[in-house]
Protein backbone atom coordinates (compact mmCIF):
# COMPACT_ATOMS: atom_id res chain seq x y z
CA UNK A 1 0.00 0.00 0.00
CA UNK A 2 1.36 3.34 -1.23
CA UNK A 3 1.49 5.76 1.96
CA UNK A 4 1.74 9.63 1.54
CA UNK A 5 5.00 11.35 2.33
CA UNK A 6 6.23 12.16 5.51
CA UNK A 7 5.86 15.71 7.31
CA UNK A 8 8.94 17.47 7.09
CA UNK A 9 10.72 17.46 10.48
CA UNK A 10 12.03 20.90 10.81
CA UNK A 11 15.24 21.21 12.35
CA UNK A 12 15.64 23.12 16.30
CA UNK A 13 17.14 26.58 15.40
CA UNK A 14 21.02 26.36 15.51
CA UNK A 15 22.71 28.41 17.87
CA UNK A 16 26.47 28.97 17.96
CA UNK A 17 26.63 27.81 21.34
CA UNK A 18 25.64 24.14 19.94
CA UNK A 19 28.62 24.30 17.93
CA UNK A 20 30.89 21.50 19.66
CA UNK A 21 34.68 21.96 19.61
CA UNK A 22 36.45 20.68 16.45
CA UNK A 23 37.67 16.85 17.24
CA UNK A 24 36.80 13.73 15.60
CA UNK A 25 34.10 13.64 13.58
CA UNK A 26 30.79 10.85 14.96
CA UNK A 27 29.75 10.08 11.60
CA UNK A 28 32.00 7.35 9.30
CA UNK A 29 31.62 10.09 6.43
CA UNK A 30 33.49 9.03 2.78
CA UNK A 31 36.29 12.15 3.83
CA UNK A 32 36.09 15.83 3.83
CA UNK A 33 33.49 15.75 1.28
CA UNK A 34 31.63 13.83 3.48
CA UNK A 35 31.99 15.04 6.62
CA UNK A 36 30.87 18.64 5.56
CA UNK A 37 27.52 16.74 3.31
CA UNK A 38 26.76 15.02 7.12
CA UNK A 39 27.26 18.58 8.90
CA UNK A 40 25.15 20.15 6.66
CA UNK A 41 22.31 17.16 6.65
CA UNK A 42 22.34 17.80 10.51
CA UNK A 43 22.41 21.10 10.73
CA UNK A 44 21.20 23.33 7.61
CA UNK A 45 20.54 25.19 6.88
CA UNK A 46 23.84 26.23 8.09
CA UNK A 47 27.05 29.01 7.13
CA UNK A 48 29.98 27.46 5.37
CA UNK A 49 32.04 29.25 8.31
CA UNK A 50 29.55 27.48 11.02
CA UNK A 51 30.40 24.30 9.13
CA UNK A 52 33.87 24.74 9.10
CA UNK A 53 33.90 24.99 13.02
CA UNK A 54 31.67 21.86 12.85
CA UNK A 55 34.31 19.77 11.41
CA UNK A 56 37.55 21.52 11.74
CA UNK A 57 37.98 21.85 7.84
CA UNK A 58 39.28 25.19 6.77
CA UNK A 59 37.02 27.72 5.58
CA UNK A 60 38.38 27.64 2.57
CA UNK A 61 38.42 23.96 1.89
CA UNK A 62 34.78 23.88 3.02
CA UNK A 63 33.97 26.14 0.60
CA UNK A 64 35.64 23.86 -2.16
CA UNK A 65 33.68 20.53 -1.29
CA UNK A 66 30.50 22.33 -1.42
CA UNK A 67 31.03 23.73 -4.61
CA UNK A 68 31.37 19.94 -5.42
CA UNK A 69 28.12 19.18 -3.54
CA UNK A 70 26.28 22.14 -5.18
CA UNK A 71 27.28 21.23 -8.54
CA UNK A 72 26.39 17.98 -8.13
CA UNK A 73 22.62 18.66 -6.67
CA UNK A 74 23.54 17.03 -3.55
CA UNK A 75 23.02 20.66 -1.54
CA UNK A 76 21.37 23.97 -2.35
CA UNK A 77 21.63 27.31 -1.33
CA UNK A 78 18.98 28.71 0.78
CA UNK A 79 17.44 32.20 0.91
CA UNK A 80 20.41 35.14 2.14
CA UNK A 81 20.56 35.71 5.81
CA UNK A 82 21.79 38.09 8.38
CA UNK A 83 22.88 37.87 11.98
CA UNK A 84 20.53 38.93 14.70
CA UNK A 85 18.75 42.54 14.18
CA UNK A 86 20.35 42.00 11.05
CA UNK A 87 23.87 43.03 12.50
CA UNK A 88 26.99 41.56 10.76
CA UNK A 89 27.80 40.13 7.14
CA UNK A 90 24.57 38.82 5.56
CA UNK A 91 25.60 34.77 4.53
CA UNK A 92 23.71 32.35 2.31
CA UNK A 93 23.42 29.26 4.31
CA UNK A 94 23.61 25.82 2.43
CA UNK A 95 21.12 22.87 2.98
CA UNK A 96 20.30 19.43 1.62
CA UNK A 97 18.68 19.69 -1.74
CA UNK A 98 15.42 17.68 -1.76
CA UNK A 99 14.44 18.29 -4.77
CA UNK A 100 16.54 16.32 -7.72
CA UNK A 101 17.09 12.99 -5.89
CA UNK A 102 15.86 9.84 -4.44
CA UNK A 103 16.71 6.55 -3.61
CA UNK A 104 14.94 3.62 -3.91
CA UNK A 105 14.71 1.05 -1.22
CA UNK A 106 13.85 -2.71 -1.02
CA UNK A 107 13.26 -4.59 2.21
CA UNK A 108 13.08 -8.65 1.61
CA UNK A 109 10.83 -9.80 4.38
CA UNK A 110 10.25 -13.60 5.32
CA UNK A 111 6.34 -13.37 4.11
CA UNK A 112 6.64 -9.85 1.51
CA UNK A 113 9.13 -7.46 0.05
CA UNK A 114 8.54 -3.56 0.80
CA UNK A 115 9.54 -1.34 -1.92
CA UNK A 116 10.37 2.39 -0.88
CA UNK A 117 11.19 5.34 -1.93
CA UNK A 118 13.12 7.92 0.38
CA UNK A 119 14.33 11.59 -0.32
CA UNK A 120 18.19 12.93 0.68
CA UNK A 121 16.58 13.57 3.95
CA UNK A 122 15.38 9.73 4.59
CA UNK A 123 12.19 11.09 4.40
CA UNK A 124 9.93 8.28 2.51
CA UNK A 125 8.13 9.37 -0.30
CA UNK A 126 6.24 6.25 -1.13
CA UNK A 127 5.74 2.54 0.10
CA UNK A 128 4.37 -0.16 -1.66
CA UNK A 129 4.30 -3.77 0.27
CA UNK A 130 3.77 -7.06 -1.30
CA UNK A 131 3.17 -10.81 -0.47
CA UNK A 132 5.54 -13.08 -1.59
CA UNK A 133 4.16 -15.18 -4.13
CA UNK A 134 6.90 -17.66 -4.53
CA UNK A 135 10.41 -17.45 -2.67
CA UNK A 136 12.68 -17.92 -5.07
CA UNK A 137 15.30 -15.80 -5.53
CA UNK A 138 14.90 -15.10 -9.30
CA UNK A 139 10.80 -14.53 -8.52
CA UNK A 140 11.54 -12.01 -5.77
CA UNK A 141 14.28 -10.05 -7.12
CA UNK A 142 12.81 -9.92 -10.24
CA UNK A 143 9.61 -8.83 -8.49
CA UNK A 144 11.26 -5.89 -7.11
CA UNK A 145 12.68 -4.56 -10.11
CA UNK A 146 9.36 -5.12 -12.49
CA UNK A 147 7.53 -3.01 -9.11
CA UNK A 148 10.10 -0.31 -9.47
CA UNK A 149 9.36 1.78 -12.36
CA UNK A 150 5.70 2.46 -11.36
CA UNK A 151 6.84 3.45 -8.30
CA UNK A 152 8.94 6.06 -9.31
CA UNK A 153 6.42 7.12 -12.11
CA UNK A 154 3.68 7.58 -9.42
CA UNK A 155 6.09 9.02 -7.21
CA UNK A 156 8.75 10.83 -8.00
CA UNK A 157 7.56 13.82 -8.97
CA UNK A 158 10.56 14.46 -11.64
CA UNK A 159 13.58 13.55 -9.09
CA UNK A 160 15.71 11.12 -10.47
CA UNK A 161 16.16 7.86 -8.53
CA UNK A 162 20.02 7.84 -7.94
CA UNK A 163 20.20 4.41 -6.58
CA UNK A 164 18.83 1.18 -5.13
CA UNK A 165 19.11 0.06 -1.73
CA UNK A 166 18.58 -3.98 -0.51
CA UNK A 167 17.96 -4.83 3.08
CA UNK A 168 17.14 -8.00 4.91
CA UNK A 169 17.67 -9.99 7.94
CA UNK A 170 20.21 -12.34 8.34
CA UNK A 171 23.75 -12.97 7.30
CA UNK A 172 24.70 -10.29 4.63
CA UNK A 173 28.03 -9.90 2.74
CA UNK A 174 28.03 -5.86 1.69
CA UNK A 175 31.33 -5.87 0.03
CA UNK A 176 30.15 -8.81 -2.57
CA UNK A 177 26.45 -7.92 -2.20
CA UNK A 178 24.88 -11.21 -1.57
CA UNK A 179 22.73 -12.51 0.88
CA UNK A 180 25.01 -15.00 2.53
CA UNK A 181 22.62 -17.09 4.43
CA UNK A 182 18.87 -16.57 4.86
CA UNK A 183 17.46 -19.63 6.59
CA UNK A 184 13.38 -18.40 6.45
CA UNK A 185 13.95 -18.08 2.78
CA UNK A 186 15.78 -20.97 2.25
CA UNK A 187 18.56 -18.45 0.26
CA UNK A 188 22.35 -18.92 0.66
CA UNK A 189 24.73 -17.15 -1.04
CA UNK A 190 22.40 -15.24 -3.44
CA UNK A 191 23.84 -12.41 -5.63
CA UNK A 192 21.38 -9.41 -5.12
CA UNK A 193 23.64 -6.44 -6.16
CA UNK A 194 24.53 -8.37 -9.51
CA UNK A 195 20.65 -9.41 -10.15
CA UNK A 196 18.85 -6.41 -9.51
CA UNK A 197 21.68 -3.95 -10.96
CA UNK A 198 21.35 -5.79 -14.32
CA UNK A 199 17.69 -5.89 -13.80
CA UNK A 200 17.35 -1.85 -12.68
CA UNK A 201 20.37 -0.01 -14.14
CA UNK A 202 20.86 1.24 -11.43
CA UNK A 203 23.62 1.30 -8.38
CA UNK A 204 23.05 -1.14 -6.19
CA UNK A 205 24.20 -1.43 -2.06
CA UNK A 206 22.84 -4.77 -0.25
CA UNK A 207 22.85 -4.91 3.87
CA UNK A 208 21.32 -6.40 6.97
CA UNK A 209 18.50 -4.58 8.00
CA UNK A 210 20.28 -4.09 11.64
CA UNK A 211 23.04 -2.51 10.18
CA UNK A 212 20.54 -0.31 7.72
CA UNK A 213 18.38 0.59 10.56
CA UNK A 214 21.75 1.45 12.93
CA UNK A 215 22.83 3.57 10.00
CA UNK A 216 19.43 5.40 9.77
CA UNK A 217 19.76 6.38 13.19
CA UNK A 218 23.14 7.43 12.70
CA UNK A 219 22.15 9.70 9.89
CA UNK A 220 18.45 10.77 10.73
CA UNK A 221 17.57 9.68 14.30
CA UNK A 222 17.24 11.02 17.07
CA UNK A 223 20.58 12.28 18.50
CA UNK A 224 21.34 9.74 22.02
CA UNK A 225 20.89 6.96 19.26
CA UNK A 226 23.69 8.22 17.37
CA UNK A 227 27.50 7.68 18.68
CA UNK A 228 27.70 4.18 20.50
CA UNK A 229 24.48 1.91 20.19
CA UNK A 230 23.36 -1.54 20.03
CA UNK A 231 20.04 -1.85 17.41
CA UNK A 232 18.12 -4.92 18.53
CA UNK A 233 15.65 -5.68 15.59
CA UNK A 234 13.04 -8.39 16.81
CA UNK A 235 10.49 -9.90 14.60
CA UNK A 236 10.63 -13.04 11.93
CA UNK A 237 13.98 -12.15 12.21
CA UNK A 238 15.94 -11.81 14.89
CA UNK A 239 19.47 -9.72 14.91
CA UNK A 240 21.49 -6.64 15.79
CA UNK A 241 23.76 -4.20 14.77
CA UNK A 242 26.63 -2.52 16.86
CA UNK A 243 27.55 1.00 16.09
CA UNK A 244 30.79 2.95 17.40
CA UNK A 245 32.42 6.64 16.95
CA UNK A 246 29.74 6.96 13.95
CA UNK A 247 31.08 3.14 12.49
CA UNK A 248 28.90 0.08 12.50
CA UNK A 249 30.34 -2.89 12.55
CA UNK A 250 30.45 -5.37 10.37
CA UNK A 251 32.60 -8.33 11.45
CA UNK A 252 35.47 -10.41 9.24
CA UNK A 253 32.54 -12.80 8.04
CA UNK A 254 29.91 -10.46 7.45
CA UNK A 255 28.48 -12.05 10.73
CA UNK A 256 28.36 -9.58 13.24
CA UNK A 257 24.85 -9.00 15.08
CA UNK A 258 23.56 -12.83 15.17
CA UNK A 259 21.75 -13.01 18.55
CA UNK A 260 18.86 -15.11 17.70
CA UNK A 261 20.01 -17.85 19.53
CA UNK A 262 20.79 -16.01 22.84
CA UNK A 263 20.01 -17.68 25.84
CA UNK A 264 16.72 -15.96 27.62
CA UNK A 265 14.28 -18.85 28.91
CA UNK A 266 12.10 -20.55 28.81
CA UNK A 267 9.59 -19.19 31.17
CA UNK A 268 6.89 -21.71 32.81
CA UNK A 269 4.18 -19.55 32.08
CA UNK A 270 4.50 -19.66 28.30
CA UNK A 271 4.35 -23.07 27.60
CA UNK A 272 7.07 -25.33 25.89
CA UNK A 273 9.59 -23.18 23.62
CA UNK A 274 9.12 -23.09 20.09
CA UNK A 275 11.54 -25.75 18.28
CA UNK A 276 14.51 -24.07 16.91
CA UNK A 277 17.16 -24.96 14.46
CA UNK A 278 19.78 -24.27 16.54
CA UNK A 279 18.40 -27.41 19.46
CA UNK A 280 18.96 -25.16 22.31
CA UNK A 281 16.23 -24.70 24.69
CA UNK A 282 14.73 -20.90 25.68
CA UNK A 283 17.20 -19.25 22.90
CA UNK A 284 15.87 -15.95 21.46
CA UNK A 285 13.88 -16.96 18.69
CA UNK A 286 12.39 -19.75 19.65
CA UNK A 287 10.22 -17.92 22.62
CA UNK A 288 10.12 -14.21 20.89
CA UNK A 289 10.20 -14.62 16.90
CA UNK A 290 6.70 -13.77 14.89
CA UNK A 291 6.45 -17.66 14.80
CA UNK A 292 7.08 -18.10 18.28
CA UNK A 293 4.30 -15.66 19.19
CA UNK A 294 2.01 -17.25 16.32
CA UNK A 295 2.36 -20.73 18.17
CA UNK A 296 1.44 -18.93 21.30
CA UNK A 297 -1.62 -17.38 20.00
CA UNK A 298 -2.82 -20.99 18.30
CA UNK A 299 -2.15 -22.58 21.71
CA UNK A 300 -4.40 -19.65 23.69
CA UNK A 301 -7.36 -20.39 20.80
CA UNK A 302 -6.21 -17.18 18.96
CA UNK A 303 -7.24 -17.47 15.41
CA UNK A 304 -4.82 -15.56 13.62
CA UNK A 305 -3.15 -16.07 10.15
CA UNK A 306 -0.52 -13.33 10.44
CA UNK A 307 1.74 -11.80 12.82
CA UNK A 308 0.23 -8.29 11.85
CA UNK A 309 -3.58 -10.09 12.87
CA UNK A 310 -2.39 -11.13 15.94
CA UNK A 311 -0.57 -6.95 16.77
CA UNK A 312 -4.06 -5.68 15.78
CA UNK A 313 -5.91 -7.62 18.38
CA UNK A 314 -3.37 -6.36 20.71
CA UNK A 315 -3.98 -2.45 19.79
CA UNK A 316 -7.28 -3.37 20.31
CA UNK A 317 -7.16 -4.42 23.75
CA UNK A 318 -7.63 -8.16 23.40
CA UNK A 319 -5.99 -9.22 26.57
CA UNK A 320 -4.31 -13.09 25.56
CA UNK A 321 -3.39 -11.17 22.82
CA UNK A 322 -1.78 -8.13 25.12
CA UNK A 323 -0.40 -10.80 27.47
CA UNK A 324 2.01 -12.50 24.36
CA UNK A 325 3.32 -9.23 23.67
CA UNK A 326 3.85 -8.45 27.26
CA UNK A 327 5.84 -11.88 27.63
CA UNK A 328 7.76 -11.33 24.53
CA UNK A 329 9.27 -8.15 26.35
CA UNK A 330 10.41 -9.77 28.94
CA UNK A 331 12.30 -12.30 26.34
CA UNK A 332 13.71 -8.96 24.86
CA UNK A 333 14.66 -7.36 27.91
CA UNK A 334 16.40 -10.16 28.82
CA UNK A 335 18.35 -10.16 25.49
CA UNK A 336 18.87 -6.46 25.78
CA UNK A 337 19.96 -6.94 29.66
CA UNK A 338 23.08 -9.32 27.40
CA UNK A 339 24.06 -7.03 25.09
CA UNK A 340 24.31 -4.20 27.49
CA UNK A 341 26.69 -6.06 29.26
CA UNK A 342 28.71 -7.03 26.30
CA UNK A 343 28.86 -3.42 25.00
CA UNK A 344 28.10 -1.12 27.77
CA UNK A 345 26.77 1.14 24.73
CA UNK A 346 25.56 4.60 25.45
CA UNK A 347 21.84 3.43 23.95
CA UNK A 348 20.07 0.46 23.33
CA UNK A 349 17.40 0.63 20.21
CA UNK A 350 14.71 -1.84 20.37
CA UNK A 351 13.18 -2.23 17.03
CA UNK A 352 9.97 -4.25 17.78
CA UNK A 353 6.68 -3.49 17.50
CA UNK A 354 4.79 -4.30 20.76
CA UNK A 355 7.86 -2.06 22.69
CA UNK A 356 7.35 1.07 19.47
CA UNK A 357 3.25 0.63 19.93
CA UNK A 358 2.45 -0.85 23.30
CA UNK A 359 3.57 1.34 26.39
CA UNK A 360 2.87 -1.42 28.63
CA UNK A 361 5.64 -3.12 26.32
CA UNK A 362 8.37 -1.14 26.88
CA UNK A 363 7.60 -0.67 30.68
CA UNK A 364 8.38 -4.55 30.94
CA UNK A 365 11.10 -4.72 28.35
CA UNK A 366 13.35 -2.03 30.52
CA UNK A 367 12.42 -3.41 33.59
CA UNK A 368 13.36 -7.40 32.85
CA UNK A 369 17.11 -5.03 31.09
CA UNK A 370 17.07 -3.62 34.43
CA UNK A 371 16.85 -6.17 36.94
CA UNK A 372 19.55 -8.82 34.83
CA UNK A 373 21.94 -6.15 33.53
CA UNK A 374 25.22 -5.63 35.69
CA UNK A 375 26.11 -1.95 33.89
CA UNK A 376 22.59 -0.35 33.26
CA UNK A 377 21.84 1.76 35.71
CA UNK A 378 19.26 3.65 34.41
CA UNK A 379 16.52 1.52 31.77
CA UNK A 380 14.62 4.19 30.39
CA UNK A 381 17.48 6.38 29.31
CA UNK A 382 19.42 3.28 28.32
CA UNK A 383 16.47 0.83 26.74
CA UNK A 384 14.68 3.46 23.79
CA UNK A 385 12.55 2.35 20.94
CA UNK A 386 13.70 3.30 17.19
CA UNK A 387 12.87 6.47 15.47
CA UNK A 388 10.99 4.92 12.38
CA UNK A 389 8.17 3.28 14.24
CA UNK A 390 5.56 2.80 11.09
CA UNK A 391 8.11 2.63 8.59
CA UNK A 392 10.71 0.61 9.96
CA UNK A 393 11.13 -1.92 6.64
CA UNK A 394 10.60 1.14 4.10
CA UNK A 395 13.52 3.04 5.83
CA UNK A 396 15.88 0.21 6.16
CA UNK A 397 15.86 -0.49 2.53
CA UNK A 398 16.63 3.25 1.68
CA UNK A 399 19.25 3.59 4.40
CA UNK A 400 21.27 1.15 2.57
CA UNK A 401 21.51 3.03 -0.76
CA UNK A 402 21.59 6.80 1.12
CA UNK A 403 24.52 5.18 3.69
CA UNK A 404 26.42 4.56 0.28
CA UNK A 405 25.72 8.15 -0.76
CA UNK A 406 26.52 9.84 2.60
CA UNK A 407 29.77 7.40 2.64
CA UNK A 408 30.83 8.54 -0.73
CA UNK A 409 28.78 11.67 -2.16
CA UNK A 410 31.54 11.54 -5.05
CA UNK A 411 31.43 8.44 -5.85
CA UNK A 412 30.50 6.64 -8.74
CA UNK A 413 26.46 8.09 -8.93
CA UNK A 414 25.94 7.87 -12.81
CA UNK A 415 23.12 9.80 -12.40
CA UNK A 416 24.91 12.39 -10.66
CA UNK A 417 28.07 12.19 -12.80
CA UNK A 418 25.64 12.91 -15.98
CA UNK A 419 24.40 16.48 -14.99
CA UNK A 420 28.13 17.54 -13.46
Amino acid sequence: MDRPPAPARRPAPFRRSDIPAAGPQRRAAGGATGAVLAAILDHGPVARSTVARLTGLSPASVTGHSRQLLARGLIREAAETAGPRGLGRPHIPVEIDTGQWLVAGAHIAVAHSTLSLMDLRGRIVAEDRQPHRDTAPGRVLGGLAARLPGLVAAHAGGRTVLGLGVATGNRVDPAAGTIVDHPQLGWRDVPVREHLAAATGLPVHVDSHARALARAEQMFGEVTTRASAVLLFVGAVIDAAFTSAGTVHLGPRAGAGSVAHLPVGPDCRTGAPVACMCARPGCLHSVASESALLSRAAEQGLCVTSFSALLDLALAGEPRARDLFRHRARYVGRAAALLLDTFDPEVLVVVEPGAARLPECLAVLRAAAGERSLVCDDPEQAVVPGSFSGSVLATAGGAVALGALYADPLGPWPAVSAVC
